[in-house]
């Protein structure tokens, strides 16, 4: 059964960190795309989901939003089957729900790493608040 679990959220003042982790049960984990979204209230379906930050199955490549670049790092440790994303220099509108998810066929999806569509397994979501 595949399952993408995440953890480290929590609430945290503007300007601190946080580090995120995905750890996930798949087999083709080495060879899959990952990625992080956010959701915030309001944005109710799963097209909604904001692209954050992706990472290819080597980690050799990574994109980030633009509002996120250059606060955020996305890592990979392929040994421990395990995504994260370092979170620096946060601010209040980065308030949301943290998504991970996997790409299994990232060939297949070249160039759409910041579509929803482009994802197969998605975990529950870890929440992130930052206060002023």
């Amino acid at each position: 059964q595949v399952q993408l679990v995440e953890s480290g959220g929590g609430s945290v003042q503007a300007g601190g960190s946080l580090r995120l982790s995905c750890a996930a049960s798949i087999y083709t984990f080495g060879t899959s795309a990952m990625a992080w979204f956010r959701q915030t209230p309001g944005q109710e379906r799963d097209q909604e989901r904001e692209f954050v930050a992706y990472i290819s199955w080597r980690g050799g490549n990574t994109y980030y939003a633009d509002s996120v670049k250059g606060r955020f790092t996305i890592s990979r440790d392929n040994a421990k089957n395990t995504v994260y994303l370092q979170m620096n220099s946060l601010k209040p509108e980065d308030t949301a729900l943290y998504y991970c998810a996997a790409d299994i066929n990232p060939l297949s999806h070249s160039g759409k790493y910041y579509y929803t569509f482009s994802y197969d397994y998605w975990g529950q979501g870890t929440q992130v608040t930052v206060s002023s």
